[in-house]
């Protein structure tokens, strides 16, 4: 553990919550390792602002999910870059780390997806903790509000009772390519019904447009509320993820490109009245890179809101946290 200190407690004698950062992801679309590509004013990685954010809505602890090959490389950077004074852990997600009796093809290459990621830290991770992709900007209200959300599950009874931070779809596009986004349903009462993941959505002419494998195209509402997955846990989940890789490794041995995403593991655990979910709606920008041609409107957003006082720059200067 990097840069380790006692860890604080939350109001009420809570342990602080911890973000759980998932960078192992391979950048097919965007063409290499877009978790460590140099985004803000000063070199900044992106999620180095989420980061930041963390530090200063009173996060405990950070660990980060990245690949064998480039965990030496990125915990050498991590030494330099972070400097907000919390401990943090390198975790690695591989196909060969995985639970007992669970068997996928041999020779497979691409990661086993985002529910597969989680799993994989619940060897350091004992308290109710965040989820966020290493690629993204969520903003600081959402990561605030999800702070506040985890202290109140950190405090209550129930491990099954979990949360997230929702998107309108329209401020979740890209420009340049094809999304893949969980569009939630919602109930009266903010508790989240479902998740229905749509691979292929875009922007046209009169909205969104989400586009099924066999070339079937369908409306989209753009203010649906979507997961980018911003979620948050209880430990309770890695036993859930557990059971949902061993189901997962024998549709994975018929189709090798099938991945485990988390919103699929907690729509099935919803329906089976295993999990209930609140919903907190974030109306901030978020913004991310799939494509290469995503970079220069990331780094104008970026270096916008430095120039407006929202971060500083250099991000890491003194007394920043």
């Amino acid at each position: 553990m990097k840069n380790a200190q006692p860890e604080g407690t939350s109001g009420g004698g809570a342990k602080k919550p911890t973000l759980l950062i998932l960078a192992a992801g391979m950048g097919s679309r965007y063409g290499g390792l877009k978790q460590i590509d140099a985004m803000g004013p000063d070199g900044e990685w992106l999620l180095e602002y989420a980061l930041y954010d963390a530090a200063r809505s009173g996060f405990g602890k950070v660990v980060f999910v990245v690949r064998r090959s480039f965990r030496e490389a990125f915990g050498r950077e991590m030494e330099t870059r972070f400097q907000a004074g919390i401990p943090y852990e390198l975790v690695c997600q591989e196909n060969d780390v995985l639970p007992d009796g669970c068997t996928i093809p041999e020779g497979r290459e691409k990661p086993l997806g985002t529910g597969h990621a989680i799993w994989c830290a619940h060897g350091v991770v004992e308290e109710p903790f965040a989820v966020i992709n290493a690629d993204d900007f969520y903003g600081r209200e959402a990561i605030g509000r999800m702070a506040e959300a985890l202290c109140a599950l950190s405090a209550g009874v129930d491990p099954h009772h979990f949360c997230m931070v929702a998107y309108p779809l329209e401020k979740t596009l890209s420009e340049h390519g094809r999304v893949s986004r969980g569009i939630c349903r919602i109930s009266a009462d903010g508790l989240l019904e479902g998740v229905e993941e749509h691979t292929h959505l875009y922007p046209g002419e009169r909205g969104v447009i989400s586009e099924s494998g066999d070339g079937v195209r369908t409306a989209v509402d753009a203010r649906e509320r979507v997961s980018m997955n911003l979620w948050g846990f209880t430990t309770d989940i890695f036993p859930r993820l557990e059971e949902a890789l061993g189901e997962f490794s024998s549709e994975a041995v018929k189709e090798p490109k099938v991945e485990l995403f988390i919103p699929t593991v907690v729509d099935t655990l919803i329906q089976q009245g295993l999990a209930r979910v609140d919903v907190h709606t974030s109306e901030s920008q978020w913004f991310g890179m799939t494509y290469p041609e995503d970079r220069p409107r990331v780094q104008k957003a970026l270096a916008e809101l430095a120039e407006a006082g929202v971060y500083p720059s250099p991000l890491w200067s003194p007394n920043c946290i």
